[in-house]
């Protein structure tokens, strides 16, 4: 039986205050449980408008309103208004999920900062930032963190053998079309990668006569096994997106998996069969998605497979 992955980023305060407790509520009138990759320092939002200027941005704002669906307060934190705390805001929140049976991870201590400057930081900012994000976690939860799913599937080095020294045997940090497990400078990582399969709503909204009437049918016709055969999948989806107003979306694409036959579930749960498989190793690589500006953590050898 093949699997759908639910990993779901949450970038903002907005997001965790709103859109999880909306994804909840979702996912247990479907039976289906996910993994909640929460932002856990201050929102800056705002500071994201930086990136207007980088190719691709302005039309994937073009397609996906980012107004309505981020709201003028949080586009004004970290640049007319001070950024939030969400991990001191939002706590109850957070442990409301994962007492309600969900999987809690890390995606990043401050969203906007990891994204756009991880890749060129050094490894005393990155392991500064990580520890930050694992302390805040654990004074949140009252557990060690399971996994990680990196902000903007944007890493670099040190952050990827920091999964390793926290002991972490899963993430998804980047894009491609099975898991595998990294390596850097040819050693490979001890954690396996279960990247992100499938293309996220903002990336192909707008695009090609999808809107948010019949992109579901889209998604769902990549995950067809009548079409391509039983094949597991990972999907990233947003507490701000389909935990607000592309709720609809997600509730069509929950209903169409389940008719398809995939097991809805979580990133350990994946991760459970996986662990006596043969696995490829690839090397930490950058590359481009359609749809996404700029370039992010990719499995380059997986266009080969």
């Amino acid at each position: 039986m093949s699997r759908i992955t639910l990993k779901v980023d949450v970038d903002t305060l907005r997001g965790t205050l709103e859109g999880v407790p909306a994804l909840q509520r979702m996912l247990d009138r479907h039976q289906a449980r996910a993994t909640f990759l929460f932002s856990l320092g201050p929102d800056n939002t705002g500071r994201a408008l930086r990136r207007v200027f980088r190719p691709g941005f302005l039309k994937k704002v073009s397609r996906t309103s980012v107004v309505e669906h981020y709201g003028l307060k949080t586009l004004s934190y970290g640049v007319l208004l001070p950024g939030p705390d969400i991990g001191k805001k939002a706590a109850a929140e957070m442990r409301a999920i994962g007492t309600a049976g969900h999987e809690t991870g890390i995606h990043t201590w401050d969203h906007v900062e990891w994204h756009d400057q991880v890749r060129t930081r050094d490894a005393a900012w990155t392991l500064q930032r990580m520890q930050q994000s694992y302390d805040r976690f654990g004074d949140v939860f009252g557990h060690a963190p399971v996994t990680h799913g990196a902000a903007g599937w944007q890493m670099n080095e040190t952050a990827i053998r920091q999964l390793d020294a926290w002991g972490m045997q899963y993430a998804s940090d980047g894009r491609g079309a099975a898991p595998y497990f990294m390596s850097i400078d040819g050693q490979p990582c001890k954690h396996m990668q279960l990247p992100t399969t499938l293309p996220t709503l903002d990336e192909i909204l707008g695009v090609d006569g999808l809107t948010v009437d019949n992109v579901h049918e889209h998604l769902l016709g990549l995950t067809d096994p009548n079409r391509h055969g039983p094949r597991d999948h990972v999907f990233t989806l947003h507490a701000e997106l389909e935990g607000q107003k592309l709720a609809p979306i997600f509730d069509r694409l929950l209903t169409g998996w389940l008719q398809q036959g995939h097991t809805l579930g979580t990133m350990g749960d994946y991760h459970a069969t996986l662990t006596h498989q043969m696995l490829p190793i690839h090397p930490f690589a950058w590359g481009e998605i359609p749809g996404r500006s700029g370039e992010l953590i990719v499995d380059l050898d997986c266009r080969s497979r």
